[in-house]
């Protein structure tokens, strides 16, 4: 045991550890009371000595390790539970793929089904064939997250032309939609008493999608200024027509170039027909389709 004269030189050193070393005590549960500068003066018994000094930054140090060990046990509990969640969100996300991909293969086998009449795509400039493009995405994108989508095909896709070049410039994944594409016609694919060209220059009005029926929209940008072209183009076939009954749901709004037309982009088109698929309404399927810039709204939207 080491006398006073010990004590007296380890006091500056111990008095900045006295809080860590009560604390570690109590934890091995020895009384804080029997070490620090002045224990052998206050209670009689031997001052802290060098070993047991070491032993309580021993402890110290053990304690740490605890310390960050615990502390790692925590962030890889966070890591498990992140990981998880993505699995989690991974797999939701290979769920939804399946059902979108199950749901669009029994519209393949029970219809409706959708054609775009690429025959069409010599009539516009390379801007308004880019934008088809873009279009063709759209509509593939809303019919594959629609609950009751129809079967997608597209007609006259010429390998080597530029609609077709830009479908796969533009879309990535093209390749993989789940549609049909063929360089053949509609008119060679389906019974004529079965096509029906939607065209906007129609003197009869959809009422109803017909499963057993195949719809037809003519591949052209809203932005082309070829008048009644899908018309006569079925008409020159024999085929069916009809437009949306925009007329007989929608009124005419005034603006300021008092601009007004039926002519929608294909993927709007689709908007209207599969919201109305969906819900048996046209009013709630015009709206989803025709943007007020057309210059109809609903008569409530008026009011």
């Amino acid at each position: 045991m080491a006398g006073d004269g010990d004590g007296g030189c380890l006091a500056a050193e111990a008095e900045g550890e006295v809080a860590v070393a009560c604390e570690a005590l109590r934890l091995l549960q020895i009384e804080p009371l029997a070490v620090g500068p002045g224990a052998g003066r206050a209670g009689g018994a031997a001052p802290c000595s060098r070993n047991a000094l070491r032993k309580l930054r021993r402890w110290e140090r053990v304690l740490a390790a605890k310390r960050r060990k615990r502390w790692q046990e925590r962030e890889r509990s966070r890591a498990r539970r992140a990981g998880s969640s993505g699995a989690v969100g991974r797999e939701s996300g290979r769920v939804a793929a399946a059902l979108a991909k199950e749901r669009l293969l029994e519209a393949r086998a029970s219809g409706p089904r959708l054609c775009v009449d690429l025959g069409l795509a010599h009539c516009m400039s390379q801007k308004e064939t880019s934008r088809l493009a873009s279009q063709i995405r759209r509509l593939y994108g809303a019919n594959r997250r629609a609950e009751k989508p129809f079967w997608l095909c597209l007609t006259e896709f010429v390998v080597g032309s530029l609609i077709y070049e830009e479908c796969f410039r533009m879309n990535d994944g093209f390749s993989n939609y789940l549609m049909d594409t063929t360089q053949e016609s509609y008119l060679d694919l389906f019974p004529l008493d079965a096509i029906v060209y939607l065209t906007p220059d129609s003197e009869n009005v959809l009422e109803d999608i017909d499963p057993s029926k195949v719809y037809v929209l003519g591949g052209l940008v809203d932005e082309s200024i070829h008048k009644k072209l899908t018309l006569r183009r079925a008409q020159e076939q024999s085929l069916q027509t009809a437009r949306l009954p925009i007329r007989e749901y929608m009124v005419k709004t005034a603006n300021t170039k008092n601009y007004h037309s039926e002519t929608l982009a294909i993927n709007q088109v689709f908007d209207v027909l599969s919201t109305y698929y969906e819900t048996q309404s046209w009013p709630a399927a015009l709206k989803a389709g025709v943007s007020s810039g057309k210059g109809y709204v609903l008569p409530d939207a008026v009011k």
